[in-house]
């Protein structure tokens, strides 16, 4: 008999990573008249956010590596919504910015966040706390794998 400790039901981790798949499958149907991964989706909703910005900084930003958001990069730049660029100041800087086509996705896409709202299960409140909770659970653990690197 497992113990206690070990059981799916006391484990936090076992529903953040079930709800978090959840959540990415829902995304699927809303993201296909834009043609766009959630993956996509974020890395376009960080560059509309701030614009132009390194490919470190948006790793930074999503939480994700360059093994990661290179291909993803190269795909969103072959669609001809992002460019990358070496910065004229500092060549091994890559810059990713928004071309036409990706600004005007943004448009395409803007009732996503609605619907997924009604998607989901939280009053407004709920939502913006275990959003902050998340928030404070990644920052904890970016800080411990930031000290044992």
């Amino acid at each position: 008999m497992a113990r206690e400790e070990l059981k799916l039901e006391n484990q936090l981790c076992f529903p953040l990573y079930a709800c978090s798949r959840a959540i990415t499958r829902a995304y699927g149907p809303l993201l296909e008249k834009a043609d766009l991964t959630y993956t996509q989706y974020i890395t376009m909703m960080a560059l509309w956010e701030h614009g132009a910005m390194s490919v470190k900084e948006l790793g930074k930003c999503l939480l994700l590596d360059s093994g990661t958001l290179t291909p993803l990069l190269k795909k969103l730049e072959a669609r001809g919504l992002v460019e990358r660029t070496r910065d004229t100041a500092d060549e091994r800087r890559l810059v990713v910015s928004l071309t036409q086509d990706g600004l005007a996705l943004e448009d395409m896409v803007a009732d996503v966040p609605g619907q997924m709202a009604c998607k989901v299960a939280l009053t407004p409140e709920e939502g913006m706390q275990l959003g902050m909770l998340l928030y404070k659970i990644i920052g904890g653990l970016q800080e411990e794998y930031a000290d044992n690197a």
